[in-house]
């Protein structure tokens, strides 16, 4: 599935002060079918300079420290599988040529995983408070459900314009003595 795309540019340069490549870093978000772990779909804009020999993908950890180094090659394309729900991930590309000087990485790109509904307590008037991943391009249904055989829908998102946490309340659920939800994607 084709969740959508962000996209940020930036110019890196050689050590050799050289400006060599400028890197397009663009996400398209895919669910995979394995329940708790994911995949990210990666693509970059090819360097406009003849020296590429190739990229290195980094996985960049909140404090900005890269964590993880993937040689991707001449290809400007990558997947990322085992991701968590929930997580935040950030990514950069850097480009390198054939002596093995590598570019200043590409800003990075960050990816919230879906498919995490966090629940955030009771709220005023017995309402039960909630958060949960979006992915650009896409709606959700909020579907509640008393014994997790008959499920409801009890609210809808709009079409996510980009991937952040969306709030939602369910005003019904003080209403139960026991109450399960679940998130559809269309």
């Amino acid at each position: 599935m084709d969740f959508g795309k962000e996209s940020r540019k930036s110019r890196a340069s050689t050590s050799r002060g050289g400006r060599w490549a400028t890197v397009l870093l663009a996400l398209f978000f895919c669910l995979s079918n394995a329940h708790g772990s994911q995949i990210v779909q990666l693509e970059w804009n090819p360097s406009k300079t003849s020296t590429v020999a190739g990229y290195f993908l980094y996985c960049v950890n909140e404090h900005g420290i890269y964590t993880n180094k993937i040689d991707i090659g001449i290809n400007t394309t990558a997947s990322v599988s085992g991701l968590q729900e929930g997580q935040t991930y950030h990514f950069a590309v850097t480009a390198y040529n054939s002596a093995g000087v590598e570019s200043a990485p590409s800003s990075a790109v960050s990816y919230i995983t879906p498919g995490l509904i966090r629940l955030l307590g009771e709220m005023n008037a017995h309402a039960m408070g909630m958060e949960f991943p979006v992915a650009p391009g896409h709606w959700y249904e909020v579907q509640a459900s008393t014994d997790m055989q008959a499920w409801a829908t009890i609210g809808r998102t709009g079409v996510a314009t980009s991937n952040v946490w969306t709030q939602f309340s369910d005003s019904q659920a003080g209403q139960f003595p026991t109450r399960f939800y679940r998130l559809v994607l269309h």
